[in-house]
């Protein structure tokens, strides 16, 4: 079967733009809708970062027909039905519940079908494609989470006998150009090649080790998108195939194709046992005595004390002299399966001593960092945990004393700061290093800014 990767400016739908900027994206969605024609497909599951979108739930379309129309981007007129396949939304939710994830159709709000839906449901419309559907949207969970929702999805069609195709809705990044509408970042264009490339080599492992700081900077919102699908195409030989990539405007227009035939080893399988592996040595390191550094080791007791009953920890006596007798700026960092889940810290010391700011910002970093829901009981043992100890921040010039292996660095406009720590995978330039700080900062690259950098020692296993 062929399953898709496809973008979804309102500006291709005639009536709305001519879409004349963007004719191989066009030309890529006819190719698309002819396919799928010529597929006969029992339904189309599609995938959109813009239905409603809930840090640690996955919402699935309700009821039995839905509608949508272009009303919001100035075309009321453009209206469209579909039908829902009830019985496969249901076996689907069954299925994901099964294997623990969050998910059911209970914001009945979500009736109202969305661009990310219509853009592409209008191509199949022109050559009088009337399949059932459903529709999912993405959530705050990782990226492993939504893969697993994908081979949920697909146990769920196998189950019924469906022959199933998927749209997966999303444009890559909105950073590719400074008169663009969100301006530049180079994380942009280096994020939408990486995409491409795992979809060309069809290197799911890759795809899911996309680094949150790539994919943050880039501003996309059609990465959790692909990686359902991909999850649907668990265990199958997969081919990938670029149908068209434009970026006339700043953003990313991405069209691909993923073709599967024939059976194939699960990554699932693979991750799962390389999971099981370093948890083993990880829990090994731990039972032997003074293993674990103990900068890791009170924030992570710190951490599960306070998800289970709600409390920090009383400070141990036994540690390090260092770290209760000296006061620094502290970052604690939280990894889910690769996965940024939490990272809070401070610039300087606001406690008495390093182990009290470790303390502080533990807590603060499983609970209060805003781009993620509140760590989980479940979640505890599969969480890694750093903690960096900052120096203090010295003014610079120019970007030439910058370095992103050595330093980090504070940009700063006003009241408005933005941080970001050395040593950061994906981040190899000083380019993308102060871009990255910029953004964090709501400081636009042409506005007057000053300049700090620091060193930081770093805690982890």
């Amino acid at each position: 079967m062929h399953h898709y990767l496809l973008p979804h400016p309102p500006l291709l739908v005639p009536g709305i733009g001519e879409g004349d900027e963007i004719p191989n994206t066009r030309a890529a969605m006819r190719r698309v809708a002819a396919e799928i024609k010529e597929d006969t497909p029992d339904v189309i599951v599609f995938i959109s970062p813009h239905a409603s979108f809930y840090a640690d739930y996955f919402q699935v379309s309700p009821g039995t027909v839905n509608a949508g129309d272009f009303g919001q981007f100035g075309a009321p007129q453009l209206k469209y039905y579909t039908q829902i396949d009830s019985q496969l939304a249901k076996i689907f939710i069954e299925k994901a519940q099964e294997i623990g994830l969050n998910i059911g159709n209970l914001d009945l709000s979500t009736d109202k079908l969305d661009h990310g839906v219509l853009v592409p449901l209008h191509f199949l419309h022109e050559v009088k494609i009337d399949t059932p559907i459903i529709y999912i949207s993405l959530s705050g969970n990782t990226l492993w989470e939504h893969y697993r929702l994908g081979m949920a999805l697909r146990h769920a069609a196998d189950s019924l006998g469906r022959k199933m195709t998927i749209i997966a809705s999303g444009d890559m990044s909105h950073k590719l150009k400074d008169d663009g509408p969100y301006g530049y970042n180079p994380a942009g264009p280096k994020f939408d090649t990486h995409i491409q490339e795992c979809i060309t080599s069809a290197d799911f492992i890759r795809l899911l080790s996309t680094d949150p700081a790539l994919y943050e900077a880039a501003a996309e919102c059609g990465l959790r998108s692909l990686v359902i699908l991909t999850g649907a195409c668990d265990g199958y030989a997969v081919t990938g195939e670029i149908l068209a990539y434009e970026g006339p405007f700043g953003v990313g227009y991405l069209s691909a194709s993923l073709t599967t035939a024939g059976a194939a080893p699960s990554i699932f399988e693979y991750i799962q046992g390389f999971k099981s592996e370093k948890e083993t040595a990880v829990s090994r390191n731990r039972t032997e005595e003074n293993a674990e550094d103990p900068y890791i080791k009170l924030a992570r007791e710190n951490i599960h004390n306070f998800v289970r009953y709600g409390r920090s920890i009383a400070l141990p006596k036994n540690l390090p002299a260092e770290m209760l007798e000296r006061k620094a700026g502290v970052f604690v960092t939280i990894k889910k399966n690769g996965e940024l889940r939490g990272c809070v810290g401070t610039i300087t010391a606001t406690t008495e001593s390093i182990a009290t700011e470790i303390l502080k910002n533990s807590i603060s970093a499983c609970s209060r960092d805003r781009r993620f829901y509140p760590v989980r009981e479940s979640e505890l043992s599969a969480l890694k945990i750093s903690v960096d100890v900052l120096s203090e921040a010295e003014s610079i010039e120019t970007s030439a004393h910058l370095d992103p292996k050595r330093y980090g660095v504070i940009v700063t406009c006003g009241i408005r700061r933005g941080l970001l720590l050395p040593m950061l995978e994906g981040v190899d330039t000083v380019e993308e290093q102060l871009s990255i700080a910029l953004l964090k900062g709501g400081i636009f690259a042409n506005e007057h800014y000053t300049m700090q950098r620091f060193e930081v020692v770093r805690h982890e296993l």
